[in-house]
């Protein structure tokens, strides 16, 4: 109407469109003042909430960005973040559902026992690493990794990743654990499937010079490495998958990236709280070493 008012009266203008003048001019005041304090705070809030968004490799859904935007002293609603997604026409990524993956089993040359029994998080850092392979598809090849987290922080202790998927590629990821992790304690369970990467006469070599008991699911049953298999429905459905590889060096690049950057210490996972791997686990030795203290004041208080 406003455009039109130069070649048509605002009476004749409203009438046609079953609209009232009062209103029509009610409008115009508006307009002349400016978006009002709600619309401008709901503005900022959208502005927030797809920053987020994007942060998180375009990923997070409303639980995940009302849950960091807490972190960051925002308080809001979920349904409010979910409303303000969907005006911004944006959406979470959803995990897609696991598909079990055929294991080639090795030799059984040592009689490795399954020590975990699907009981992956046990309460307690380094108490049982879980390990796995898994493929990616880049335009020259595919590319191979293998990685090392902790059952109870979710964190990825070491990772590998090469042309060929031969019992090296373990080796390397669990010495990147070990490394990470310095002195251990007596009874770290190595927990994976019974392919022949893990176990090979190499690895069980390896694992008894760094001081870890291995351990391995039964043949065929992919649920007993379950929590392996997770991670990488992560990796992919939210990020490996949603783009082309020209070459395994780009894919090596910003797989790393993704797991070291992102992954470990900005993702929020919904088994830890909505907390990132790297600060549950400094939160949980936080709360050993106050316990500890705790426990020296009662013993000399006694």
């Amino acid at each position: 109407m406003r455009a039109e008012k130069g070649n048509f009266s605002i009476k004749r203008m409203a009438r046609l469109l079953n609209v009232s003048t009062s209103g029509y001019y009610t409008w115009c005041e508006r307009q002349a003042l400016g978006p009002s304090p709600r619309a401008v705070a709901q503005r900022e809030r959208d502005e927030k909430i797809a920053e987020v968004f994007t942060d998180s490799y375009r990923t997070y859904g409303a639980p995940r960005v009302a849950a960091q935007l807490g972190r960051e002293g925002v308080s809001v609603d979920r349904k409010t973040v979910a409303a303000s997604m969907r005006r911004q026409g944006i959406e979470g990524i959803s995990p897609r559902k696991f598909r079990p993956v055929t294991t080639i089993p090795g030799v059984d040359t040592h009689h490795l026992p399954d020590r975990v029994h699907r009981k992956w998080d046990q309460g307690r850092l380094d108490a049982v690493w879980i390990s796995d392979i898994t493929y990616l598809r880049t335009r020259e090849g595919w590319l191979y990794l293998c990685a090392v987290r902790d059952g109870c922080s979710r964190r990825v202790l070491g990772w590998a990743m090469d042309n060929v998927q031969t019992t090296d590629l373990v080796e390397r990821a669990l010495h990147k654990a070990h490394t990470l992790r310095g002195d251990l304690p007596a009874d770290v369970v190595f927990h994976a499937d019974r392919g022949a990467q893990f176990t090979s006469t190499q690895l069980w070599e390896a694992s008894r010079e760094l001081g870890v008991l291995q351990s391995v699911g039964r043949t065929g049953v992919c649920w007993d490495n379950a929590m392996a298999e997770s991670f990488w429905s992560t990796l992919k459905t939210e990020f490996y998958d949603r783009r082309v590889w020209a070459s395994r060096a780009e894919a090596k690049r910003e797989v790393g990236r993704w797991i070291e950057e992102f992954y470990n210490r900005r993702r929020l996972h919904t088994s830890l709280g909505m907390v990132p791997t790297v600060e549950f686990e400094q939160a949980l030795v936080l709360r050993g070493g106050l316990q500890i203290v705790e426990e020296e004041a009662l013993t000399l208080a006694a």
